[in-house]
């Protein structure tokens, strides 16, 4: 079986905010899922390291990288002390990352993203060249979506995907133009996709790797992105590493401090968004949204309430308090994990008992 999990619980706490338990026990599941699927599920990707959230939250491109490859070695770090081998399970590391509107410096930070993690592999002890390979996701940047003239989303979501592209990436998730106002519409979601396959079969664009490596500017600003992220990984790892730097809250108040600068900007008319501070239209016509059947939410309520109906509740019980037993001892989770669930266990009172265990971050 081949796949990918995102698993990255830092960018939880570093920008999107979705975390349950502290930092360090978060850590052990994440490393818990490196070490089982090492031995069950070789082929499968046990991380997708998120620098898309970061930049959703406010930070520049050259936070996104820093951010973002800081808590990729704190994984790896981590595994290494759980003595996994970095030249297995480096091989099934991957990133996620934003594509957003400055076509050079993007294609500069994917370039630059490339170099540095493989040179960060190399010194945390990788020997095989695949451990070293920084394999990333991107996704257009839905932050840079506007809900004023939202058919102008569709040239932003182009110049994104061509940064994406013309960076390297291995996949690609477009956009919908209306994605500022609801979920996508059908239409929506199949601009977006003709949107790649556009890029990818008349552009020419995909045809060569690295088409713009070689060019002075694009070269030059590759060097200065790197740099850059070097130095705030420099702070970073002078902290201890990227736990240690969100537990003392400098990842967040950096990207903050970034996300004022840019609204500022905005506010002043220093930097120009298209429809928004300037060459704003009156009296726009509004497009329709995707309205969502409240039904669902009902119905799916009535399928959980028969499943735990159905169960065996002695068996529920036995298998939530080895649930806990296994949380306390520091032993992988995912066998019990796995159990729980084939017993109609549900994702919530799995989180619930192991929060009785690690406790909730506040």
């Amino acid at each position: 079986i081949t796949g990918t999990i995102q698993n990255d619980i830092l960018k939880e706490y570093a920008a999107r905010g979705t975390y349950i338990y502290p930092p360090k026990p978060s850590m052990r599941i994440v490393t818990d899922i490196f070490e089982w699927c090492s031995h069950e599920l070789p082929k499968w990707n046990t991380i997708s390291i998120s620098g898309y959230h970061i930049r959703e939250a406010g930070s520049t491109a050259v936070q996104e990288i820093a951010f973002t490859l800081s808590n990729g070695k704190a994984y790896v770090k981590a595994a290494l002390e759980k003595g996994l081998d970095i030249n297995v399970f480096g091989k099934r590391l991957s990133f996620f990352f934003n594509a957003h509107n400055n076509l050079f410096e993007e294609v500069a930070k994917f370039r630059a993203a490339r170099r540095m993690w493989a040179k960060m592999m190399k010194e945390l002890g990788a020997t095989d060249p695949k451990a070293m390979m920084l394999r990333f996701h991107s996704q257009t940047g839905g932050s840079t979506l506007t809900a004023q003239q939202p058919l102008n989303n569709i040239s932003r979501v182009t110049i994104q995907t061509l940064a994406a592209v013309l960076g390297g990436t291995q996949s690609l998730h477009t956009n919908g133009y209306d994605e500022a106002l609801s979920l996508p519409t059908e239409e929506a979601a199949r601009i977006a996709l003709r949107t790649q396959q556009v890029v990818a079969f008349e552009s020419g664009a995909p045809d060569t790797v690295d088409p713009l490596g070689g060019s002075y500017f694009i070269e030059s600003l590759t060097n200065e992105v790197e740099t850059a992220a070097w130095k705030l990984i420099e702070k970073i790892d002078a902290m201890g590493g990227s736990v240690n730097a969100i537990e003392e809250g400098f990842i967040q108040n950096e990207i903050a401090r970034s996300a004022y600068e840019h609204q500022r900007k905005v506010e002043t008319n220093e930097k120009i968004i298209v429809g928004v501070n300037k060459f704003q239209v009156q009296d726009e016509v509004p497009i329709p949204g995707f309205k969502i059947d409240d039904s669902i939410r009902t119905l799916q309520a009535e399928k959980l309430k028969r499943l735990r109906d159905n169960r065996d509740r002695a068996k529920v019980d036995q298998l939530l308090q080895q649930l806990n037993d296994k949380a306390m001892s520091g032993e992988n989770l995912m066998p019990i994990v796995i159990e729980a669930v084939e017993n109609k266990i549900t994702l919530g009172e799995i989180a619930d008992e192991l929060r009785s265990v690690f406790g909730e971050y506040k």
